[in-house]
């Protein structure tokens, strides 16, 4: 036991119990800061997947409307040679059923990008 200036005595049991109680709340607070460093990156990592994919997508959209925006323009100048009404018709019967045919397989082709980009993004959290 220690003695202080004052005549107060702290057993040595209780000090002992202060400094484990202190020892395991610091145990505690750096598990709980190692958690959330790990959650952080965790994020961090779905995010940088997640904003890949959204890349991706943005390229694939932008790649679709140039790709629509040529077919029109080529329909436009088809038309304007057309030698009558009856051409006009087929040309654009051939020119709205192509246009279906590209937004099907677009939408396809979204609906597996956004697919990949949840795979990635839960893979990313899964691995921490």
């Amino acid at each position: 036991m220690s003695t202080d200036k004052t005549g107060f005595e702290v057993p040595d049991q209780m000090r002992d119990f202060a400094e484990k109680s202190v020892d395991q709340a610091q145990k505690a607070f750096d598990d709980f800061m190692g958690a959330t460093h790990k959650a952080v990156t965790n994020v961090e990592e779905g995010a940088s997947a997640v904003q890949a994919s959204a890349a991706d997508v943005n390229k694939k959209a932008l790649t679709y409307a140039e790709e629509h925006v040529n077919a029109a323009f080529k329909f436009a100048q088809e038309l304007v040679k057309a030698d009558n009404v009856e051409d006009m018709l087929k040309l654009q019967q051939t020119y709205l059923r192509s246009q279906m045919e590209a937004f099907g397989e677009q939408a396809r082709e979204f609906s597996n990008v956004a697919t990949k980009a949840v795979q990635d993004a839960t893979k990313a959290a899964q691995k921490k």
